[in-house]
């Protein structure tokens, strides 16, 4: 096994751990990348001379050490890349995501006064383009793939071929300059300026120091092995923390390969190509690979149908006995492993947000060596992590070291409080806000602001943010996420907004699974549209309302769903509505939909909506409907008549 800890030792810097790697295994392949429809690899020396170009480049054009260096757009061996090069420099590299929004992007880079940023194709330079005197700072913007590039004549734009181009230069003119840049280079500098997930405002800035992201990877890595034999798809968001400790920070440190796929529908398929040794998804990721393979199964023959149904029961029961079953492994999951690429996963976790427990037991019971962490930006990541011999879809987990200390502060009695830890290698800080650092970070414990407690078995669980937790008039305590993720396992529920703080009962505006409820229509032969126009269908409100009541029947009777809607368009991050990483924002939903929340429990029977939505591409659409209201308590005779 690889000396985690000793490799940090000797190379503190993400540039000295990459030059490192190439000098004593150059030839091995880091990264790979599907290009229309192969996979180009990369060895440490392709990845090593990438980023020496890239941060000669950048200093030929006058970007030098505490600058902040912006990238944006898909996961790319060019994103990592030019990451290493801003640190290399001693700069700090500012990751944005794909598809923020204008006014957001705008808002970052003025606030890291951002004088270059590396954008993958035209997509990005446009949007950078469009903020034109917005970001006065900005005076580069490299691009990597030149289609559709000819047309602009803009002095700040530079193909990124022609930056490494210029490093090369650069080099022949001065060929030790790039080893005194990263012989300069200090573990505890500022390098990676990470943002947090910003559920209810613009989101801070935190500053993480290379040395301590590779402490940390270290200390992870010592708790779950991993190495050169193996392999990782990078799938979830660059500038996420936990996607920049496994493609980048652990990638780094293991040596393990990184493969990047061609685009985003195509991801399942390279996924299944590569086969991967171990994984990390989003919750969101895990529940549309859940709601598809049940929606492929609704399509299939009944034979196949009652087959699925006798190998999950079967794959369940022995899961609740700390069993696999052989049965339901030649029946079932052999197969559906093969075909969604998880044949060879030695390790796989889930993390961002919670995981409902059905999803989660679900994958264990395939076979999928499934496991939550938890964490936040501001410690770098996650530092619980389920062990391989205790794995419970109801914790996250235990500290992942020694040097990890959690504490549970102020419980009530129950024993639920807040979640606080500290650990050698924390954040250094909001950049640019003291304030907000003194009060998140207090004697070296970082309050998390989450809700939770340790169980019997001293595994930690996380019920929910703090001030999302709620109460009903009546004094019976919930968690809202708790339902919500209950309610998300159906494959029919894309998302799901649980209401009934201060209120007689709980309710659920609820946000349909439109790729596979518009299949299950055109197999019924409903006719349909638009979302808007599915969503309102009474025999959709009749399939929700069955589905509803079976996540009502697993609760305790304060915390079911009174009564439910189904909204008019999907909640979007790009509303405001959901994070970046697709948390709710509780407050942004609340104000928003305040009069529809209002008709919910005022005993309005429909809500008439008159409203328009504005689109990305600065497009808009009036959108005039009529929300049903079901109450459970009631038949679906309603919805059977409105027929």
């Amino acid at each position: 096994m690889i000396d985690y800890a000793g490799r940090v030792k000797q190379a503190d810097t993400y540039p000295k751990l990459l030059r490192l790697n190439a000098k004593e295994h150059g030839s091995e392949i880091a990264l790979r990348e599907k290009d229309f429809g192969l996979w180009r690899e990369f060895t440490w020396n392709d990845y090593h001379a990438r980023v020496k170009d890239f941060t000669l480049g950048m200093v030929e054009l006058g970007i030098a050490k505490g600058d902040v260096i912006g990238i944006i757009g898909d996961n790319r061996p060019d994103w990592v890349s030019a990451e290493i090069a801003a640190h290399a420099i001693g700069g700090m590299s500012l990751g944005l995501y794909r598809d923020v929004l204008d006014e957001e992007a705008a808002y970052l880079l003025n606030y890291g006064e951002a004088k270059i940023v590396f954008a993958e194709d035209e997509e990005q330079v446009d949007k950078l383009l469009t903020l034109a005197e917005r970001v006065p700072a900005l005076k580069h913007i490299v691009y990597s793939d030149p289609r559709g590039m000819r047309k602009y004549d803009d002095p700040r734009l530079l193909e990124a071929d022609r930056l490494a181009q210029m490093g090369r230069d650069r080099a022949a003119r001065e060929p030790g300059l790039y080893d005194q840049l990263v012989d300069a280079t200090k573990g505890e500098d500022v390098a990676i300026l990470c943002t947090t997930s910003g559920t209810t405002s613009n989101p801070k800035l935190a500053m993480l120091a290379a040395g301590r992201v590779l402490g940390h990877c270290a200390v992870y890595l010592s708790f779950d092995p991993k190495g050169p034999d193996d392999e990782y798809v990078s799938v979830l968001p660059l500038p996420w923390i936990m996607e920049q400790v496994y493609a980048l920070g652990k990638g780094l440190l293991s040596r393990m390969k990184v493969n990047f796929v061609e685009q985003a529908d195509t991801m399942m398929n390279d996924f299944r190509e590569i086969a991967p040794t171990f994984v990390l998804f989003a919750p969101r990721v895990w529940e549309g690979i859940a709601a598809d393979v049940r929606a492929r199964v609704m399509d299939s023959s009944p034979l196949k149908q009652s087959l699925y149904e006798l190998g999950m029961k079967s794959g369940l029961s022995a899961l609740a006995q700390g069993k696999r079953s052989a049965v339901a492994d030649t029946l079932l999951f052999r197969a559906l492993r093969d075909r969604l690429g998880f044949t060879r996963l030695r390790s796989a976790a889930t993390g961002g947000a919670a995981l409902g427990p059905d999803t989660f037991k679900f994958f264990r019971a395939m076979g999928v060596p499934l496991r939550t962490l938890y964490g936040q930006t501001e410690t770098l990541g996650a530092f619980t992590l389920h062990p391989p011999d205790a794995v419970d879809p109801d914790t996250t987990g235990i500290a992942m070291g020694s040097g990890i200390e959690i504490e549970v502060r102020d419980p009530d009695v129950q024993g639920v409080g807040e979640i606080v830890v500290r650990h050698p290698n924390m954040f250094l800080g909001y950049y640019k806000s003291p304030e907000a650092s003194a009060a998140d970070l207090r004697d070296g414990w970082m309050h998390s602001g989450d809700a939770g407690y340790f169980n019997g078995n001293k595994q930690l669980v996380v019920i929910d943010r703090i001030k999302d937790l709620a109460q009903t008039a009546h004094g019976e305590r919930f968690s809202p996420q708790y339902i919500e993720n209950k309610l998300k396992f159906s494959p029919y529920i894309a998302e799901t907004v649980v209401l009934g703080d201060n209120r007689d009962a709980l309710a659920a505006m609820i946000c349909i699974r439109f790729s596979i409820i518009s299949k299950w229509a055109e197999k019924k032969r409903i006719s349909f549209t638009t979302y808007t126009d599915l969503s309102s269908r009474p025999e959709v409100y009749e399939m929700i309302r069955k589905e509803v009541a079976t996540v009502n029947a697993t609760l305790p009777p304060a915390q079911r769903i009174a009564k439910f809607l189904l909204l008019y368009k999907e909640l979007d991050a790009d509303d405001g509505e959901l994070t970046r990483t697709r948390k709710v924002r509780r407050s942004v939903i609340n104000e928003k939909y305040a009069d529809i929340i209002d008709g919910i429990y005022g005993g309005a029977r429909d809500i008439p909506v008159d409203t328009t939505i504005r689109f990305q591409d600065g497009t808009s659409q009036r959108i005039r409907t009529t929300l049903l209201v079901v109450d459970m308590a009631r038949d679906g005779t309603r919805m059977q008549a409105a027929e």
